[in-house]
């Protein structure tokens, strides 16, 4: 099942690459984080540190793998694959999913920049309502972002809670997106869980 169409990651990635020359020239959440001591851009990098309900609600999970990629989750045992390839990841169960995507940089690719004008853009959705969370989070020592989005307008309507962040694998510059989503009606039974197998993540970096 395909929430989120690749071209989204890419309309993000050419977004970022376009606030790449401006970012050069001026050179609540239901999750506890702790905060680090780093900074970017003077905004504090939290350290994922999942509540006990987040905990509880993949305790005695299974440990899932992502071979290609270097990626360990530990999900719900009711959850089960649904697509594995190369770049793509689709895990999902009780009307609740996971979509990981792999976007191959070229090597002079900015991924600093990029993901600095990303942030912005995210902030700037923020304000008007699309996000309700917009951070910069850090899981496993790999900084990212974490946004989610806003209650939906009808219960049907797919919510999303994600993460991106670039990384250097297999000699390559990589933007890693993670995508946990369940319909909006369901979101709140279903968050603890999105939220603990997103925190539990191990990534090769």
């Amino acid at each position: 099942m395909k929430h989120v169409p690749l071209i989204a990651v890419l309309v993000l990635v050419v977004a970022a690459c376009n606030l790449s020359s401006k970012l050069k020239s001026n050179n609540n959440s239901n999750s506890t984080s702790s905060s680090g001591s780093e900074t970017t851009g003077g905004e504090q990098i939290e350290k994922a540190n999942p509540t006990a309900a987040q905990s509880a609600a993949i305790a005695n999970g299974q440990e899932v793998k992502w071979e290609q990629q270097g990626i360990t989750w530990t999900m719900p045992t009711n959850w089960a694959k649904q697509d594995v390839r190369n770049e793509t990841l689709s895990y999902g169960g009780g009307g609740a999913f996971l979509s990981g995507n792999i976007s191959t940089m070229g090597p002079d690719f900015p991924t600093d920049v990029s993901i600095k004008a990303m942030y912005e853009g995210l902030k700037t959705n923020q304000k008007i309502g699309k996000y309700d969370e917009v951070k910069w989070m850090e899981i496993d020592g790999l900084r990212g972002i974490l946004f989610r989005e806003s209650k939906q307008e009808m219960a049907d309507d797919i919510r999303r809670l994600e993460w991106q962040a670039y990384r250097k694998y297999a000699g390559q510059s990589q933007l890693v997106t993670l995508i946990l989503s369940t319909n909006d009606a369901n979101f709140p039974k279903h968050q603890d869980e999105l939220y603990g197998i997103l925190y539990s993540m191990k990534i090769v970096h």
